[in-house]
This record gives structure tokens, sequence and C-alpha cells, in this order.
């Protein structure tokens, strides 16, 4: 259901929020073999990108802040497929996958794929290429706006 006022005029963010709730479920059923939700699958896949990021960069990177991205984390850690270290200064704390992690990781990957290519074949990837640039051009229009 999308929200809208009197006039008809759509809430995006309403709409958005509907989407990633349906996307969302979508790929925790094709990762739900691997006992992994997709939040945690991109979180482990961001720290594997990333080479043992500072938690500030890997918030900045996940646009999260630190506080939910510590809460984020607190699972994975517990889970023991991540696990946090000092960083190049007292200041900084850094993260990396555990081999446990990187095992989990792994065994998800083709589980992601298999869903984000049927996911395209089926919308189109035209489709998905202009949503992903209409994305980026929403997030580009409330950052400009903010400013």
């Amino acid at each position: 259901m999308v929200l809208s006022d009197d006039t008809g005029l759509a809430c995006t963010c309403s709409l958005v929020r509907g989407v990633a709730r349906r996307l969302t479920q979508y790929y925790d059923e094709a990762l739900k073999e691997t006992g992994l939700k997709v939040t945690q699958y991109g979180l482990l896949s961001t720290i594997d990108r990333m080479d043992r990021p500072s938690v500030t960069d890997l918030a900045e990177r996940l646009d999260l802040d630190r506080t939910t991205l510590t809460r984020n984390l607190a699972p994975l850690r517990q889970a023991g497929w991540v696990r946090q270290a000092a960083g190049p200064d007292r200041r900084t704390r850094s993260v990396e996958l555990t081999e446990t992690g990187r095992e989990i990781l792994a065994l998800a990957r083709p589980h992601w794929r298999r869903a984000e290519v049927a996911l395209r074949q089926r919308a189109g990837g035209d489709v998905t290429s202009a949503l992903e640039d209409a994305l980026m051009q929403t997030v580009a229009a409330v950052d400009a706006q903010q400013q």
C-alpha cells in the first residue's frame, strides 16, 4: 500500500520502504538454507571487500551511524563470523571476518547470486539498472536538500 495525500500524491518514502521489505523477504528466502539474513550477508560482504575496515569507515560505507552498526555487528560476533581488533591507533577498532565468517560467506554467495540473477532476468536488466540510477539520484536529491 502506498500512502498518498488528498490530491493523490504518493509518499516516495512509503513506496521505497514497502519495496525494501519485499526485496528483503525475497533475499532472506534465497539465503534461508545458509542461516543468514540478507542484511547479515551484506554486512559480511562489505567487511570482506573493505579488508579490515575501521568501525567508522564501515559505518560510512553502509550509511549507518556507529551505534546502529555496533548493534548489527553484535550477532555476527556472537556467531563467530566477525571479530573486532585494535586499529592502527588507540582510538580505532577494525572489523574482520573470522575463518568461520569467510566460510559462511562463501556458502551464501551462490544463493545470493542466483537470487540476484533471477530477479534481474524477471524484472529485466534495463529495469534494474534504471532502478539503481533512480535510487542514487533520489538519495543525491535528499542529500542536496539537507545541505
